[in-house]
């Protein structure tokens, strides 16, 4: 049995970006007329709103959050115009913000190290269209999983790592990585990420936990929660960070489940949680859904 509570979902769920839909992220410190520069500057530029998503933490002075989606004749050709109309129309306000083309994908590389049922998720929802995204590469540990990925036409690296050699094995991912992705995914990679990595990838990290965090980390969570008697099991998608797996959450699950099931029935049903988990959260982030604050996040 699912949780009544849902998953984040998109707009209206995903569709092919149209070429001339744009998205406006910001937040900052709540205060008057931050809405109306917004809609002043967009109606300025002919943009029709076509999804609007706000939260305030404190109208008095608390932290501002928003979503705006547009649609925009010719985009492309007046969007540095736009860009910089936006600028001194919020500039008063002291707001961190950006603007996204729709259109323009996020570029993501997965890693992963044997376990198969994360990432083949992730490659059957983009070859689907269910996600909003552009697999550009695969690294595993393993050598196990090249011939499946690659039966979706996207590269596979064999880097092989452990404490042992993992300078070297960064160094090579960071050379990958570097200028060709937008996001870096750890579907289930069974190695430590370190905090020079972290420093320079220079983009987020998003990792799968196979726990409702933050309840049975480590090793074995499975036979942790099967030997605690659980009656719920689920999983936590969060931003990557140097404390380890205690990043912003972006989404989370869980199943009943009872004394019946094995270990066994436990690992399998909380795959399927995993899976369920980590598409939504790159979903949510790749559709600029994803607002962090601190060590929290919003998700519109």
């Amino acid at each position: 049995m699912r949780s009544n509570a849902p998953l984040p979902l998109g707009d209206s769920g995903f569709a092919p970006a149209q070429d001339n839909v744009a998205r406006l992220i910001l937040k900052g410190t709540d205060q008057p007329g931050i809405v109306a520069a917004i809609t002043q500057t967009l109606a300025r530029f002919n943009a029709n709103i076509v999804a609007l998503d706000q939260h305030t933490s404190d109208p008095d002075g608390g932290r501002f959050f928003q979503r705006t989606v547009f649609t925009l004749p010719h985009l492309a050709t007046v969007i540095d115009e736009l860009r910089a109309a936006l600028t001194e129309n919020l500039d008063e306000f002291g707001l961190e913000w950006r603007l996204v083309e729709a259109k323009k994908r996020k570029r993501v590389a997965v890693f992963v190290s044997k376990s198969d049922h994360c990432l083949l998720d992730l490659l059957w929802r983009q070859r689907r269209g269910e996600l909003p995204v552009n697999i550009t590469m695969v690294i595993s540990n393993h050598p196990d999983l090249s011939d499946d990925v690659r039966a979706f036409g996207i590269p596979y690296f064999y880097v092989p790592a452990d404490k042992t050699k993992r300078t070297e094995a960064e160094a090579r991912h960071l050379e990958l990585l570097q200028g060709n992705v937008d996001l870096v995914v750890l579907a289930r990679y069974m190695q430590i990420i370190t905090e020079d990595f972290i420093d320079n990838v220079g983009v987020p990290i998003i990792n799968i936990h196979h726990s409702f965090l933050p309840a049975f980390i480590g090793a074995a969570p499975y036979r942790k929660a099967k030997e605690r008697g659980v009656k719920l099991i689920g999983a936590t998608a969060h931003y990557v960070t140097k404390d380890l797996d205690e990043g912003p959450i972006i989404a989370q699950d869980v199943i009943t489940v009872t004394h019946r099931e094995t270990a066994a029935d436990l690992q399998r049903r909380g795959a399927d949680v995993e899976r369920r988990v980590l598409s939504s959260a790159v979903e949510a982030h790749c559709e600029d859904r994803v607002i962090r604050d601190g060590n929290a996040t919003i998700v519109f």
